[in-house]
């Protein structure tokens, strides 16, 4: 009978032993998944810090390209601030181009992600807008503070701090990573000495800008691979060629645009000049779709990275393109070619190469990746420019929204109609190389 007990008992000692790493691992387990996960939690922080963004984006002016390089810098930083938080998402990081050693977050130990992201947004922020006024690194510091307040209530202080730190290690890489894509290249750039090369435009004649844009690192190896399907129509000066048609059709459309066509023209003329956002008009829509569907901070952070990808892996395309063709404008060849020197264009052409055409490309590219997310009959109004006298415009999907950005070139008068719809295809393509190469849900 002793001998029974005995063995009961050493029985029991065994399960105990055994159960004991067991119970540790799982209450560790449980310290770490029973923290709210960024699902279900409001997007509230991503919007707060896109209006920003924009908001210091309208008052900073840059070139669109430069904008929405920030764009897909600051999307990865706050996917990459709030992804161990994604159940069933995966960081991106080994992924991307050269990004390598992101700060992981603590075992065993909890972390509020909207504060995670709320830290990494307003670092990333400052950052890129070292130039920006007093007024709005002012904000930037406010926005950052406000929302550590409403966090208060739904975390405690020592997750908020933790959760903070990982948020601001996680943007400092991200940053450090985009100082090394070579995007400061100053290159002098020389002019093709060819007929039907590019020449500087009218009225301030700049000099070609950002020559050296096509050749920074791609966030994603591959993003823009075959997206290249056409070629520009071949020069000629002949009244009867393909290249002398397109031009006369701008020419044409120029005599007759309606007041539909002019609106659309200015609504997506997207200038650097203080009232639109200069690049960053689909963040925009974005912007506004985010905060008409009350999306959680899951969605937020993925949309938000993949768009800001999406365009900012466009605009390199874009310039690759841009200086190996060196298209003349169409002001250049109306007014000397087909010789009505008086001849202007309804908005400013910008200072470099015509194809191709950089809107249609971005718009493209935005508008399929939205698709992707949202579905291919979204339909949206965009009130993006209210504020400066536009009145909204509205589309039963981003496609149409997306046609509609590369057409306002062709009433603009700066592009032909072959290389918007060019751009068309090629900017499908690179959102379609994004969403096949770069996974963010673990497989």
């Amino acid at each position: 009978m002793k001998h029974s007990q005995q063995i009961h008992r050493t029985i029991r000692i065994s399960i105990w032993l055994i159960a004991c790493p067991i119970i540790a691992l799982a209450i560790n387990h449980r310290s770490i998944t029973t923290q709210k996960p960024a699902a279900g939690l409001s997007g509230d922080v991503v919007t707060s810090w896109l209006t920003l963004q924009l908001k210091i984006t309208k008052t900073t002016p840059a070139p669109p390209p430069v904008t929405v390089r920030r764009c897909g810098y600051t999307g990865v930083a706050l996917y990459e601030s709030v992804a161990p938080g994604l159940v069933g998402y995966q960081s991106i990081a080994p992924q991307l181009n050269g990004l390598t050693n992101l700060p992981a977050v603590k075992p065993g130990v909890s972390y509020y992600w909207p504060a995670s992201a709320n830290a990494a947004m307003a670092t990333i922020t400052r950052a890129f807008f070292p130039m920006t006024s007093p007024a709005n690194k002012a904000s930037i510091d406010s926005l950052e503070a406000a929302n550590v307040v409403i966090f208060q209530k739904d975390s405690p202080a020592d997750a908020l701090t933790r959760s903070a730190e990982f948020g601001k290690s996680i943007a400092s890489a991200v940053f450090e990573w985009s100082k090394t894509d070579g995007s400061d290249n100053k290159t002098p750039f020389d002019i093709p000495q060819r007929a039907g090369a590019w020449l500087p435009t009218p009225p301030s004649l700049m000099a070609a800008a950002l020559p050296n844009w096509g050749k920074n690192r791609m966030i994603l190896i591959g993003s823009d691979s075959d997206a290249d399907l056409a070629v520009p129509v071949p020069y000629s000066t002949d009244p009867n060629s393909e290249y002398y048609a397109q031009v006369k059709e701008v020419y044409d459309i120029s005599q007759s645009l309606t007041p539909e066509q002019k609106a659309i023209a200015f609504f997506w003329a997207d200038d650097p000049d203080g009232k639109s956002f200069g690049g960053a008009h689909w963040l925009s829509i974005l912007n506004q779709i985010l905060i008409n569907k009350k999306v959680d901070l899951e969605l937020a952070a993925v949309a938000y990275a993949k768009l800001g990808i999406a365009c900012s892996e466009s605009a390199v395309s874009i310039f690759k393109g841009k200086y190996r063709y060196n298209g003349l404008r169409p002001i250049t060849y109306i007014r000397t070619v087909m010789n009505k020197p008086e001849w202007n264009t309804l908005i400013v052409t910008p200072p470099h190469p015509e194809y191709p055409s950089g809107h249609a490309i971005v718009s493209a590219a935005a508008a399929q990746t939205l698709t992707l997310l949202f579905g291919p009959n979204f339909a949206f109004t965009d009130n993006s420019y209210n504020l400066v006298g536009f009145k909204p415009r509205s589309y039963k999907s981003f496609e149409e929204a997306a046609i509609e950005a590369g057409n306002s070139r062709v009433y603009g008068g700066i592009h032909y109609r072959k290389t918007c719809d060019a751009g068309q295809e090629q900017g499908k393509k690179i959102a379609r190389n994004i969403d096949e190469k770069l996974k963010f849900k673990q497989s």
